[in-house]
Formats: structure tokens, C-alpha cells, sequence
């Protein structure tokens, strides 16, 4: 059960306090993995791999020793929480969202544009207001299920360790995993694991969206536009995400965007109208309903395993 108390201890410390103001764990990580790249960087996808496996490697081996050196039962309970508490990105999504919903309904388009680029890789420097808002709301959907659902799922698959391997992998995606010529080839490891690790994730996403309709025609409609309109996305992921969130807030997503210079078609995910600046709320209310259905799902199936074993282990005996 400590692995279960420590995500709920840690779910609720993010839903309060946010990210670590200072000494960020995932900054520092980030900042040794770009000096590791200074010194192993070249354009071939070997060379990423070995980057990527030397990283998460570590990353797996210090939650496993931390796990080891902290010995009592409250004590790792504790430590399950703080480890949570640095993994999840929720609330300082929903932050971000908010404050450039705030910009919008101010009429301060170049604020909102410079605080969109905290969110999403894509050039925001001729984006409409109301095209703000749809790249905000995309973002939530898809760092949603990456910052909050996903690491909740990889904690209770392994714990500590899980925790942190699953963000090492995810901010190596973010850090390298991109077409551009540089991390074309070196990034391309990054970015396969980075799928790999989400796949499931993404999936309890799209089921907890269709559970936060509160409906059975809801749920059944968000399902419906996803296996229609998820293919068209180019991510995998992001895709069956994306999809969800449109279908529940009765919106359209999806579009061209421009990365690098390049643009690039994500496909029409939803039937409704296009996104404004009113949707930006209730976005964030839907990103928190998914976390907390998410977390519950996540509860009750580690509980239910955890029985199984359980009954395993005295019929063995």
C-alpha cells in the first residue's frame, strides 16, 4: 500500500503546491543531460540510443537505490510522495493555461504569445488570438497525459524507479526528440521510447476523458471520434489525446501548425467549432477531472492486483 499512499501524498502536494520553486529535480536532470550531449552528440541514431540508455539508466538506478537506502514502511512512503510530488506537472500546466487565458480576455495577443511558447514547439509569432487558445488547449490535452496521467501509471507499475525513468525518457523527448537536422538521427531513440512509454498511458487518458463526460452518450462519443479522427494526427499519442479532449469539450483541434519553418497538418480532431478563449477554463476544469478519475482508476487496479497476489501467495502456502 505505500506505493499507492505515496501517489496519492504526492498527487495532492502537486495539486497544491505546484512544481518545486527551486532546485527542481527534472531541471537538474535536464541540465546534465545537455552537458552529457555536448560531449556525445553526433548524427546517428546509435549514438542517441547510448545517450538515452545512459540517462535513464541512471534515473532507474537512483530511484532503485533510494528505495533501498530509505527503510522504514513510513519512511517510503514519504519518499513514493516527494517523488511524485517532483514528477507531476499538473498544476503548473493548468498555471501556464491560465495565465494565457488572462492575456487573452486582457487584449494582450504578444503577452499570450510569448507565454504559449512554455507550452508548445510550434512558432506562435503570427498566431490569432482565438489560434493561441486552440494551441493552449492542445497542450493541455497532450501535457496532461504526459505529466500527470503518465507518471501516476509508470508509479504504479514500478515505483520510485518507474517514476523517474518515465520523466527522464519523457524530458529527453522534449529535449531531443525533434526532426530538426540536429536531432533528426540522435533524438530519434528518444523519441520511439518516448511513444513506447506513453502508449498505455495515453489510452487511460482517452477512457478517463470519456468517463469526465459524465454521460454514457458522452463517453460513447468521445470513443467515437477518437478511432475516427486520431489516425490523422501524426503522433500516436497525442492523437487518440487530443481527439478525446475535443469530443468532450465539443470542439474542433487538430490543424496546420509551423515547426521550424515547416509546416505541418495534424488532421480535424472533432466535430464542433473552432477553439476560443472561453474554452481555455473549461479545459483546465477537464484536465483536472482527468488526473483525479485517472489517479482513482490507477488506485483501484493497483489494489486489485495487489489481491490477486495476495490470494496467490496464501494458496501457495
Amino acid at each position: 500500500m505505500r506505493v499507492v499512499a505515496g501517489l496519492v501524498l504526492g498527487y495532492a502536494a502537486d495539486r497544491v503546491l505546484g512544481d518545486p520553486r527551486r532546485f527542481h529535480p527534472v531541471a537538474g536532470f535536464g541540465r546534465a543531460a545537455a552537458a552529457l550531449e555536448a560531449r556525445d552528440h553526433a548524427p546517428t541514431r546509435l549514438r542517441g540510443a547510448v545517450h538515452v540508455a545512459a540517462l535513464v539508466g541512471a534515473a532507474a538506478g537512483t530511484g532503485v537505490l533510494l528505495d533501498r537506502m530509505v527503510g522504514p514502511r513510513s519512511g517510503r512512503v514519504l519518499l513514493m510522495a516527494a517523488a511524485t510530488w517532483a514528477v507531476l506537472g499538473g498544476r503548473s500546466l493548468e498555471r501556464e493555461a491560465l495565465t494565457i487565458r488572462d492575456q487573452l480576455a486582457a487584449g494582450d495577443l504578444a503577452a499570450a504569445r510569448r507565454q504559449v511558447r512554455n507550452l508548445v514547439g510550434r512558432d506562435p509569432s503570427a498566431l490569432s488570438p482565438d489560434e493561441v487558445a486552440r494551441a493552449t488547449v492542445e497542450s493541455v490535452a497532450e501535457n496532461g497525459a504526459d505529466a500527470l496521467v503518465a507518471p501516476l501509471f509508470w508509479g504504479a507499475v514500478a515505483g520510485v524507479p518507474g517514476l523517474l525513468s518515465y520523466r527522464a525518457i519523457n524530458t529527453l523527448d522534449a529535449m531531443i526528440g525533434h526532426r530538426s537536422p540536429r536531432y533528426r538521427e540522435f533524438g530519434w531513440a528518444a523519441a520511439r521510447l518516448d511513444d513506447l512509454a506513453n502508449w498505455l498511458p495515453a489510452r487511460l487518458t482517452v477512457f478517463s476523458t470519456a468517463i469526465a463526460t459524465g454521460s454514457t452518450s458522452g463517453a460513447r462519443h468521445v470513443l467515437t471520434v477518437v478511432a475516427r479522427d486520431a489516425p490523422a494526427h501524426p503522433s500516436p499519442n497525442a492523437g487518440p489525446v487530443e481527439a478525446a479532449f475535443a469530443a468532450a469539450l465539443g470542439v474542433s483541434l487538430g490543424g496546420s501548425n509551423t515547426y521550424d519553418g515547416v509546416v505541418e497538418d495534424r488532421g480535424r480532431l472533432g466535430d464542433g467549432p473552432a477553439v476560443t478563449v472561453a474554452d481555455l477554463g473549461l479545459a483546465v476544469h477537464l484536465e483536472r477531472s482527468i488526473g483525479l478519475i485517472s489517479l482513482g482508476l490507477i488506485v483501484v487496479a493497483r489494489g486489485v492486483v495487489a489481491r490477486r497476489r495476495s490470494r496467490r501467495s496464501r494458496r501457495a502456502n
